[in-house]
């Protein structure tokens, strides 16, 4: 041991550092002339700028201090110091605490004052990483709530999304219903047609083999056989409209002006004003179509149509609002 430090204190480190290693590898690091001998290489180490070494060797003098209770300590105070200076504010500081706590319960003077010089650097740097610690955690809490908040926008508004496209799958199907519906009730009117027109080719052919045409034609003149047919039409299609559109009077009064809505008589289910409407809610647009089908002339149709524009709220979007009825949005 005395040989190593003669060679350290008279510059010939090489020696120095051979004779202590060889002492370190024999005493062991868990006696006090092992950390002496350690911190001696790590100061050398320190002169040739070897800072790997240097921590390493310091380390191993404090184990050799602590392994052998040796409270007046030097090693623990310079890791502490070294540390700081390579940025571990944590372990730098953990260090130096306990190398004053230990120099303390020894009375070592010279060990206290050296240890509570650097302390309060190290303390502040300590209390700054720590600040800096928990400037991160903050950002770190305030970007997870700020993504909680986002999951939690696109969950409300996949659910959204979600509850739409059940709703328009409820419409699809409704709309499937109302085709069926429609295909069926188109079937009966023709096959009631058929069969009137059946009944009509019978007494005709009848009229005429007994030879009442006179009868026939007072029948075919007075329209009465016309109105009927018309009648029976108009009952059918009524029934079958309101049943694809079941709140179509009440959505055609809303695009009304209040004075001007539509009061249906008592049993009635639609009058000529809605049939019309009704048919263009079908796609039947053109008044000369219209008329044909409800028996009317071209000009009725025209007044009727002019005359519900001028009744309607928004005359100029009236007859696109009423093909937005019962649409699907």
């Amino acid at each position: 041991m005395n040989q190593g430090e003669y060679y350290y204190l008279t510059g010939k480190y090489s020696e120095a550092e051979a004779t202590l290693s060889e002492l370190l590898y024999s005493v062991g690091d868990d006696s006090n002339t092992g950390a002496r001998a350690a911190h001696i290489i790590s100061q050398i180490a320190a002169l040739k700028n070897k800072d790997d070494e240097h921590v390493y060797y310091l380390a191993k003098s404090a184990i050799a201090d602590v392994k052998s209770a040796t409270r007046e300590v030097m090693s623990l105070q310079e890791l502490g110091v070294k540390l700081y200076e390579l940025g571990d504010i944590d372990r730098a500081y953990s260090y130096l605490s306990i190398a004053l706590g230990n120099a303390v319960e020894c009375n070592a003077s010279m060990r206290m004052l050296q240890t509570s010089l650097a302390l309060p650097v190290i303390g502040a740097a300590h209390r700054t990483e720590l600040e800096r610690g928990r400037h991160r955690l903050y950002m770190v809490l305030g970007g997870m709530a700020v993504m909680m908040i986002v999951l939690g926008i696109l969950l409300l508004v996949l659910r959204r999304e979600m509850r739409r496209m059940k709703l328009l799958q409820q419409h699809l199907e409704g709309a499937n219903s109302i085709k069926e519906m429609y295909m069926s009730q188109f079937l009966n009117l023709c096959t009631i047609y058929m069969d009137k027109l059946n009944q009509f080719c019978k007494i005709a052919e009848r009229k005429i083999s007994t030879g009442h045409t006179d009868d026939l034609y007072r029948m075919t003149k007075s329209g009465k056989f016309v109105e009927e047919q018309s009648r029976e039409f108009y009952d059918t299609f009524d029934k079958a409209f309101l049943h694809i559109y079941p709140d179509f009077v009440e959505q055609v009064n809303a695009l009304l002006k209040p004075d001007e809505r539509i009061e249906l008589r008592d049993g009635e289910l639609l009058n000529t004003d809605l049939r019309i409407l009704a048919f263009m809610r079908l796609g039947v647009d053109e008044s000369t179509r219209i008329a044909q089908v409800l028996n009317y002339s071209v000009n009725t149709i025209y007044s009727y149509r002019n005359r519900l524009k001028n009744r309607a709220v928004n005359r100029e979007n009236f007859e696109n609002d009423i093909m937005k009825i019962g649409a699907i949005s």
